[in-house]
C-alpha cells in the first residue's frame, strides 16, 4: 500500500496544504488525476475547488466524487484517491450510504492506488474512528471505517497545557479512556506531521513536534520525524465490537 496521512490540511500562515507540499508532490508522482472525496464537508463544491486549485500546481487533475452518478465505479477507476477532513462521523456516513468503504480499501490494499488523507480522512484509514476528535453529528450506520493500518490515528493531538484553565478531559485523558476500553495502540498526531507508507515502511514526518504513541498498561513513547514506525503494521487491533 501507498498511504499518505496527514494531521492537517492548513498550517498558520500558510495556505492549504503548503506545508506539506514537497511530500504530496512524492506521493503523488506520476499520478494525472486525483479523485477527491469530499463528504466531510457540507459544500461538496467549494471544497474540491480548493483542492484542485492546489493540486493544479502540481500538474494533477482532481475529479470530485460527488459529481459521479455512479460513485463505486469512479472508486473502481481512480488513479489515487484523497479523502479530505472535516466531519468524520458525516464522512463515513457518506462512505456508507454509497457503499464505498470496502471498494475503497480493496482499491488501496489490492491494486495499490495511492490513498492520501488529511484529518478525517486519516481517520477513515484506521480501523474505526473511535479516537476522531470530532462531534458526532450524525450517525453512521458502525464505527467500521478503511483498516488501511491496523493501528488508530488521533490528528490534531494536543499536549495538556500546565495552567490551563480549561477543564474538560485532555487529549491524553481521551486516549487513556479508549485504551481503558480497547487494547490497540494510539498514535496522537501533532500539527504538521504525517505519516508516510511506501514499500512496506511506515515513516513519520513533518514538523519537529513528532508524534506520540499511546498504548494500554504503558507510558507513552515520544517519535520525532524520520522515526520508522514499520513495528506498528504488525499490530493486531482488538476492540470490543459490541460497540460496532
Amino acid at each position: 500500500m501507498k498511504l499518505l496521512l496527514l494531521s492537517n490540511s492548513s498550517a498558520p500562515g500558510r495556505g492549504y496544504l503548503d506545508h506539506a507540499r514537497e511530500v504530496v508532490a512524492e506521493h503523488l508522482g506520476g499520478v494525472r488525476e486525483l479523485l477527491f472525496v469530499p463528504y466531510a464537508l457540507a459544500d461538496h463544491d467549494a471544497y474540491t475547488a480548493k483542492v484542485a486549485a492546489f493540486m493544479g500546481e502540481l500538474g494533477v487533475r482532481v475529479r470530485g466524487l460527488h459529481g459521479s452518478g455512479d460513485p463505486r465505479a469512479e472508486v473502481a477507476a481512480a488513479e489515487a484517491v484523497f479523502v479530505g477532513g472535516g466531519n468524520s462521523f458525516r464522512l463515513l456516513r457518506a462512505l456508507q450510504g454509497h457503499g464505498l468503504v470496502p471498494e475503497l480499501a480493496r482499491r488501496v490494499q489490492e491494486d495499490g492506488v495511492p490513498y492520501m488523507g488529511s484529518s478525517a480522512g486519516t481517520n477513515m484509514a484506521c480501523p474505526t474512528l473511535r479516537t476522531t476528535n470530532d462531534m458526532p453529528i450524525v450517525q453512521p450506520t458502525s464505527f467500521g471505517t478503511l483498516g488501511l493500518v491496523p493501528f488508530q490515528i488521533n490528528p490534531h493531538y494536543l499536549d495538556p497545557q500546565p495552567g490551563s484553565a480549561h477543564m474538560g478531559e485532555t487529549r491524553e485523558e481521551r486516549l487513556t479512556q479508549f485504551l481503558e476500553e480497547n487494547d490497540v495502540p494510539v498514535l496522537g498526531l501533532r500539527e504538521g506531521t504525517w505519516l508516510q507508507r511506501r514499500d512496506g515502511v511506515l515513516e513519520l514526518g513533518g514538523t519537529s513536534a513528532g508524534a506520540r504513541l499511546f498504548s494500554a498498561g504503558a507510558e507513552p513513547v515520544e517519535y520525532a520525524p524520520g522515526a520508522d514506525l514499520s513495528s506498528l503494521l504488525a499490530v493486531a487491533p482488538r476492540f470490543d465490537h459490541r460497540l460496532g
